[in-house]
């Protein structure tokens, strides 16, 4: 890509927030070098390592590169077999615990995992842990060797400082010498060109047996190396010269072994920055809230709710954004400040980004098409050291353009022909687009002028696009509108403003007609745009509540098979159970029968058991012969059943009550305690039940009952004082009369006490499946000791 766009879509101020998010410096260094790239299978491998980095982001965390130093010098050096310094091994042994941290990170949790574009990054890195554990055996810090790094160096050390220990010890006894005390300054023992010495009076000088290594700035003091201690330092000379060789020997011997892994730890270091650079990617995503473009070569650009990256992500607008594949040429309109500039530079700035394999933030699976070169002429272009005003720099920079551009080219114009005579400009401008156009240069262009809007709905491939204003607030709203001119706006927004209505009736008067009347249409379009938007999500808001009720009604029938399906089940195992208990009492009987037959006949203990047997098995018939082989007592017809009557259905054995009228067919609703189902007259019977007496209920008729449940059940029940065993039976009762009541709420009252009570109350209303919601009551609500409970509607 040329730089002159780079700079002009701001790409750079994009690569500085990359930077930010690198950790390493050799990260940040090779951050600042990305650049688009125009081949679309580098472009996708890209951004599937910038989505699998985001991915791994958001499972396991950010993997930190903090210690990645830059040992570049140092791996050349070991190649050709330098010794490092201790620093250097320092730096080597940090990057190998960054390898070591990458090498754990990558490591997955369960073998289900899929692979990944990173895979083979993080499989390829060796931490060397053996020569790492070497460097930090050997190395405590950048300015000390450990005693464990060799034998030998454990040896001199120990003797430096039995040396250091014997020194001190004779210099201590001429110091607290009574004849030698007078002749010293100080009572102190300090150090000379390395060599022990003492202050001694000048005076003294002849009297004092030792080398001079110093004097004092006045004269008065010498720092002498006493006779006694001459071998001693000598000695401790010798010490540290063998010192300094041991530990030149271990560097060399670290060196070495660093030497035989010096291509794995080159190939560590540059992964590892590749790593650094594609988190970083992967970080400025997450930020940016972006996702991964889908990319084409065929030119073609649709982008969902994008939101330019450099503008406060408080305040920017989405917009959507489709180009190249009805259309090549987009002509937007609008006025100053409503947006049209940004949408230009979304456009394009997206572009870049997506072709360095950044992720953009815009709605998932947006498109972007792989262009050969972007081209922008944005903002003012004025040149002062080459004394051209702002039409001629725009022009020289668009003529650059015209000569340049091709099928594979992106071309964004910010006020095309500005800045000299409207009717000479728009002629240029139109001119110039229709070239492109004829190119098949996919082309993005804003302009005020009329005459380019209508050349957008005449020309076939070109459209309208404009940016809304609000007049009624005189705010812009930034929406770009694809498909519709935008309107001038000059005299309405004059009129809020104040300007007196006879200057803009005689402004309008001054305007050709072919304009005005142009104007008169968009004004309509516009009206007709925002009366089509608002139908449009009224029929939205309608269709999701459609969505909504059959949701409901789906659910609600599911609720009714299973409970059908439930109740059928648990008659029928209950029927079996008769019927096997009758089949074994009547066995039972029978061989009493024929043994005491063999005894000596028939006698009153038999007739009684037959009597008894009789009795059980007319029991178990009763039981087992299931309403549906039962026929009404009487013929009914549809006019007989009522609202609220009480029936039997005669096939479920059940008792309900009629929610519905008949239709033709005969078949109706009945409500069967929360099983709610359609049966057909033939299978119900009226029954007749005692008058119930209390508030709120009265009687109209034959099994008729008018009831008010609602009023007559209270929004809360108090269970305090009662065992578990007690309450769930009335806690149960209490919940299917207030769900048939349809109160959308309830409060159980069961104390704070041990907790045991309201366990099993909100164990039991998890299992209830009408109840929506349960939670502790608030403060004013009961607090702890009351559960609100909320109904499904």
């Amino acid at each position: 890509m040329n730089q002159k766009v780079l700079k002009t879509l701001e790409y750079f101020k994009i690569i500085d927030k990359l930077q930010e998010q690198a950790d390493s410096f050799l990260g940040k260094e090779y951050s600042k070098k990305l650049l688009p790239s125009n081949d679309i299978n580098e472009i996708r491998k890209m951004q599937a390592e910038t989505s699998d980095a985001l991915k791994r982001i958001m499972k396991k965390g950010k993997l930190s590169f903090s210690g990645l130093k830059d040992i570049r010098s140092s791996i050349k050096r070991l190649a050709i077999g330098s010794t490092l310094g201790i620093e250097e091994l320092l730096n080597i042994g940090s990057v190998l615990n960054v390898t070591l941290r990458a090498k754990t990170y990558s490591r997955k949790e369960n073998e289900e995992e899929k692979n990944d574009s990173l895979d083979e990054y993080f499989s390829l890195l060796e931490p060397l842990t053996p020569l790492n554990n070497e460097i930090k055996r050997c190395i405590i810090s950048e300015e000390e060797i450990s005693d464990d790094a060799s034998p030998a160096l454990r040896t001199i050390r120990r003797s430096i400082k039995n040396t250091n220990d014997k020194i001190r010890e004779q210099l201590n006894s001429i110091i607290n010498s009574s004849s030698q005390r007078t002749m010293l300054q100080e009572n102190i023992i300090t150090m000379r060109n390395g060599r022990y010495c003492i202050p001694v009076k000048s005076e003294y000088r002849s009297s004092f047996q030792g080398m001079i290594h110093d004097q004092s700035s006045s004269g008065s003091t010498l720092f002498i190396e006493p006779i006694s201690v001459v071998k001693s330092n000598n000695d401790l000379k010798e010490l540290a010269i063998k010192e300094q060789e041991e530990i030149e020997r271990i560097l060399a011997e670290l060196s070495n072994l660093a030497g035989l892994e010096v291509e794995n730890i080159d190939y560590n270091l540059k992964t590892l920055v590749e790593l650094d650079f594609i988190f970083a990617k992967a970080a400025l995503s997450k930020v940016l809230r972006g996702s991964e473009p889908d990319f084409n070569k065929n030119g073609y650009i649709n982008i969902k709710k994008g939101r330019h990256p450099l503008i406060d992500s408080k305040k920017v607008v989405p917009i959507d954004i489709q180009l190249g594949k009805d259309f090549n040429l987009l002509v937007i309109t609008g006025p100053n400040t409503g947006g049209k500039t940004v949408s230009l530079k979304t456009v394009g700035l997206f572009t870049l980004m997506g072709q360095a394999g950044l992720h953009i933030p815009a709605f998932d699976h947006s498109e972007l098409a792989v262009f050969d070169e972007v081209y922008a002429d944005i903002g003012d272009e004025q040149s002062i050291e080459q004394s051209l005003s702002t039409f001629s720099s725009h022009m020289t920079n668009t003529i650059s353009i015209v000569e340049q551009a091709n099928d594979r080219s992106l071309v964004l114009f910010d006020e095309l022909g500005a800045g000299t005579d409207p009717t000479e400009g728009a002629a240029l401008a139109m001119s110039i687009l229709s070239y492109l156009h004829d190119k098949n240069v996919r082309t993005m262009a804003t302009t005020h002028y009329s005459e380019l809007k209508v050349f957008a709905l005449s020309t076939k491939g070109v459209t309208n696009g404009s940016c809304e204003f609000d007049v009624e607030s005189l705010r812009p709203t930034y929406r770009l509108l694809i498909g519709i001119p935008g309107k001038s706006n000059a005299f309405a927004i004059s009129g809020k403003l104040g300007l007196p209505d006879f200057i803009i009736e005689d402004a309008k008067k001054r305007i050709d007609r072919q304009d005005k009347n142009f104007e008169d249409v968009i004004s309509d379009l516009e009206s007709s745009r925002i009366t089509i938007e608002k139908e449009r999500e009224e029929v939205l808001r309608y269709k999701e509540k459609i969505e909504k009720l059959k949701e409901q009604l789906k659910q609600k029938n599911e609720k009714l098979d299973s409970a059908k399906e439930r109740i059928l089940r648990q008659a029928n195992e209950e029927a079996r159970d008769i019927l096997q208990e009758a089949k074994d009492f009547a066995d039972e009987t029978i061989k009493k029968y024929n043994k005491w037959s063999k005894e000596g006949g028939l006698n009153k203990a038999m007739e009684n058991e037959r009597n008894s047997l009789r009795d059980k098995l007319s029991g178990a018939e009763s039981k087992l012969s299931l309403k549906g082989n039962k026929k009404p007592s009487k013929v009914h017809k549809p006019k007989d059943f009522k609202l609220g009557d009480s029936v039997n259905v005669l096939t479920l054995g059940l008792k309900g009550t009629v929610s519905s009228l008949p239709n033709e067919k005969g078949d109706l609703f009945v409500q069967m305690g929360i099983l709610r189902s359609q049966v057909n007259i033939k299978d119900l019977e009226l029954i007749d039940e005692e008058v119930i007496k209390g508030p709120n209920l009265t009687r109209t008729g034959s099994g008729k009952i008018k009831m008010s449940k609602s009023m007559s059940i209270s929004p809360e029940i108090n269970l305090i004082g009662k065992t578990v065993d007690e309450a769930l039976p009335e806690l149960d009762k209490y919940l299917d009369d207030a769900y048939l009541s349809h109160l959308p709420r309830v409060s159980v009252i069961h104390g704070i006490g041990t907790g045991a009570l309201k366990n099993a109350v909100h164990g039991h209303l998890k299992k209830t499946k009408y109840v929506k919601e349960y939670r502790l009551g608030a403060f004013g609500e009961g607090g702890a000791g009351v559960t609100i409970v909320e109904f499904k509607s």
